[in-house]
């Protein structure tokens, strides 16, 4: 895999973390990507298309154009692999993508929706620019000038969702972030979804399993225990049912399907399957994770 990174300066450094590209031929026929609660854009410059799968329907796909724009999603989805041959990207901050796409973030919530559809003929224009180039560091100053260019457009924002995402990231309880907001309950979760898309609990949720699936990969054998202590959970059992609500695997299978070349937030399908290999409900997963975890093997 050939991958690079560019972290852009300002004006554009408060909303995009990084720009990214990627060259790839993975063995592995699908990847599911997990929930971050941010937004991507995404141009496949080896295709004019993407094909997105379903997290219950391995083999039904949504066509897409060749630059996508991916909505803050509250699960996991699917892609084929074939798809990395050679691909670039945006990957926005919680609450950045809004001064860039035209509507909402809130409005894209859980979809998929095609560049053109936000940006017109500009974006078949980029990409097309993008095809042409032919090293990451050009692509990424031609994909740096077009956000640019966006960014010039006046934008309305509220300063409490921005300290709300940094208080909610660190792990804050989303009532006390509510209570310093110096907004309504209803109007905060309105604002709060709209500019970022998704509700604060979500949110929050959200980033609490991203605390611990990356505390999980750094350990690589972790005492299941101590990571749900850790990053907030009040016990293991909601630990396992985040797991399994945002990636689809228990966090023992889910350390297996983590390898180590993939894109952040990618998961392999080795079996190449989109979809989950059964159907067996999160309590009867979190029993057999439980008993894993203390030595013991199911009867």
């Amino acid at each position: 895999m050939l991958s690079a990174k560019h972290t852009p300066a300002a004006p554009l450094a408060p909303f995009v973390a990084n720009l990214w590209s990627l060259n790839d031929e993975p063995r592995h026929a699908k990847e599911r990507i997990i929930p971050s609660g941010t937004l991507e854009l995404v141009i496949n410059l080896a295709e004019d298309e993407f094909r997105i799968y379903d997290a219950l329907d391995s083999e039904s796909c949504r066509r897409f154009s060749g630059a996508i724009v991916s909505g803050a999603y509250e699960k996991f989805f699917v892609i084929d692999t074939a798809q990395h041959a050679s691909v670039i990207g945006v990957h926005f901050k919680p609450n950045g993508a809004y001064p860039f796409l035209g509507i909402p973030p809130g409005a894209l919530a859980a979809t998929h929706v095609d560049l053109e559809t936000l940006w017109g003929s500009p974006a078949r224009e980029l990409r097309h620019m993008l095809c042409l180039a032919r090293t990451p560091a050009h692509r990424f100053q031609i994909l740096e000038k077009a956000l640019m260019a966006r960014l010039t457009r006046p934008t309305r924002q509220h300063d409490a969702v921005a300290v709300a995402v940094n208080q909610l990231h660190g792990g804050t309880p989303v009532r006390d972030v509510v209570e310093h907001a110096g907004l309504s309950h209803r109007r905060f979760i309105e604002i709060f979804t709209a500019q970022v898309g998704m509700t604060p609990k979500l949110f929050s949720r959200v980033q609490r399993f991203q605390r611990a699936s990356s505390l999980t990969l750094r350990q690589g054998s972790p005492d299941w225990s101590n990571v749900a202590v850790e990053c907030g959970y009040c016990d293991q059992s909601h630990l396992i049912r985040d797991f399994i609500a945002f990636s689809g695997f228990s966090p023992v299978d889910f350390l297996r399907h983590s390898v180590p070349e993939l894109k952040e937030n990618h998961l392999a399908l080795l079996d190449g399957r989109g979809s989950n290999s059964s159907n067996t409900k999160v309590e009867s997963a979190s029993m057999l994770f439980v008993e894993k975890s203390h030595g013991h093997s199911p009867k």
